[in-house]
This record gives C-alpha cells, structure tokens and sequence, in this order.
C-alpha cells in the first residue's frame, strides 16, 4: 500500500499523429484523440519530443523527466540518465515501414542517445490471418546486401502469421514492420531512433520518405532468430497473478487477468501498469481500460479488484548487470 511519500503516479499520454494512422485510439480506448491518422499514444514517456504529465497528487502537473530527476527515490535511484522505458499504444490504420533500431552500443556512437531500441509487442487486436514482418531470410551479410539492394523484399523478408494474444520480441537489429489493421501495445528502451529500409515509395510533405540504408545495413543482425524464439502465445494464462513473459536485461514484463480481487507485491524499482481490457480498482481507485499509472519504489502491497487486464512492467536492476 502506497504512502503520502510513495503515491500512485497516475500518467497523462503525448498523442503522435502518423502518416499510417487512425482512429482507433478514440473507438478503442475513448482517448481525445487529435486527428484520424493518431498512430500512436505515448502512455508513459520520459522524453523532450513526448514528456507526459503525472496528475492528481502531490506531483500533479510535473512531467515525468522532471520526477526522474528531481525525486529519484520514486524510481530506486536507479543510476540511469533518463527513465528506461517508453511504453505506447499502436494502431496501424496501414503498412508501418519496413525499419531496424540500434543497439546501445551504435546509438551511442551515431546517435548520442544513452538507449539503443529492443523492443516487446503484445497484440491487442488484428484480423483473421493478420500477420507482422518480424526478421529475415538472408543467411550473410552478402546475401542480406544483395537482396536489399536489388529490392527484393518478398525474398528477403519474414511474414510471421499472429493473432490476438501474442507476444513478441523484438531485439535490436531486428528486420520488422507492423502491418495494417493491427493494434500493439509496446514496451521499449527509451530510445526513438528507427531506420527505415523501405516504405513503399510513400510521400510526406510531397517528397518521398526519408530511408536510412546505410544505417539499416550497419545494424541488422544476420540470420534472424527462429521466429519459435521470438513470439509466444499469451492470450490464454493463469488469471489473478502476474504472469512473466519476458526477463531481459531491458525490461521485465508481465500479463495480469483480474476476475475478482488479488493482492500483489511491488518489489521493483518502479512498476508501470496499463489496463488493456475491462475495468475495476487498484486500492479502491477506480481504473478503466487505456489507463496508466506507475507504482513507485517501496509501494509495497497492492490490491486489485475488478475484471480487467493488464501489462505491467520494469526494470529488474539485478539483471542489468549480470547479462
């Protein structure tokens, strides 16, 4: 149970308007979304393109940066130089392009970010044999060269068949686009470097969208993992615990169906919570799907209540240093 000096941090999400996106921010989650082409909400977010604001409380109206920080001890004095981790919301109206994310160690070099971009999705709805591009055919970097720079795509790129439920990584270096008609809630470093591949020849602004094949190239990994390694189903788990789904030395992330009422523990740095489905309570407050909140250092026991789902994440310290 939190205190007057360890509150639920209750977060305000930055909107991204997209050349690919939609509506379904407003029809999904009743957001006040700015336009129709809304791709993405920023739901937790510490950075000077998208910093949100924590309301209600004694924090009310300081950006998250600004808590990082001026309070470190609501987030482990954790000795980072920006909050780890960017969480959002996608809805793919079309094709996303065809891109790759950096490592820590290019990002720092290229990019002068402390954060590389791996990255976890879980599928909140798709169509009927949706799919994503997640890696590649190519078995060396020769091969990877010549078919990019022949364009041929269908032979380089891996179609992975989704559906509702699923859960993916997607490690640096990694080959992906999200397809349209998809809706992905993400969690990531807290890095927005993307290099795209190829988007289709699609205009922004009347001129032709920016590529980045150099940098592409530089950073793809080659061969692409076995999708088996990469994507577990996560729709249908044991409700009223937190069920893990990945541990890396980025971010831990679990799944939570509430049917009732459970009591857990938060003995993490920090733990961010987003509701997916449903509604209920957390001590008595009252949360409803697209809702955010952070729980902070030492907030200790916690109660939810309701019929709802949710994702939680964090960074687990101890793993940040032994991998």
């Amino acid at each position: 149970m939190g205190t007057q000096d360890t509150p639920i941090l209750w977060v305000e999400p930055v909107w991204k308007e997209m050349i690919w996106g939609g509506e379904r921010l407003r029809t999904e989650f009743h957001y006040e979304i700015p336009s129709d082409h809304t791709g993405e909400c920023w739901a937790i977010s510490a950075r000077s393109n998208g910093d949100c604001k924590i309301t209600g409380g004694i924090y009310d109206g300081s950006t998250l940066t600004q808590l990082w920080t001026e309070a470190p001890q609501l987030f482990g004095y954790l000795p980072y130089e920006q909050f780890p981790l960017l969480v959002k919301i996608l809805d793919a109206k079309e094709d996303l392009s065809i891109q790759v994310h950096p490592d820590d160690f290019y990002a720092k070099q290229h990019e002068g970010g402390p954060f590389g971009k791996s990255e976890c999705w879980y599928i909140l709805d798709c169509e009927e044999g949706a799919e994503l591009v997640v890696g590649h055919h190519a078995t060396s970097q020769e091969e990877l060269y010549t078919m990019v720079m022949e364009s041929r795509w269908t032979d380089l790129l891996r179609s992975v068949p989704i559906k509702k439920g699923d859960f993916i990584q997607i490690d640096s270096g990694t080959i992906h686009t999200i397809k349209g008609g998809i809706m992905i809630f993400e969690i990531q470093q807290n890095c927005d470097v993307t290099y795209r591949l190829y988007d289709y020849n699609r205009y922004s602004n009347g001129e032709l969208r920016e590529l980045h094949v150099k940098e592409s190239l530089d950073v793809m990994t080659v061969p692409s993992k076995p999708i088996e390694d990469v994507l577990r189903p996560a729709a249908q788990l044991p409700s009223n615990r937190m069920n893990r789904l990945i541990t890396s030395k980025y971010y831990t992330v679990w799944k939570i169906e509430v049917t009732d009422s459970v009591i857990l523990q938060q003995e993490y740095p920090f733990l961010i919570c987003s509701v997916i489905e449903g509604e209920g309570s957390i001590d008595g407050q009252k949360i409803i799907k697209g809702r955010h909140f952070i729980l902070p250092f030492r907030y200790g026991s916690f109660e939810l209540h309701g019929k709802m789902q949710l994702i939680m994440s964090t960074i687990e310290f101890d793993m940040c240093h032994t991998q």
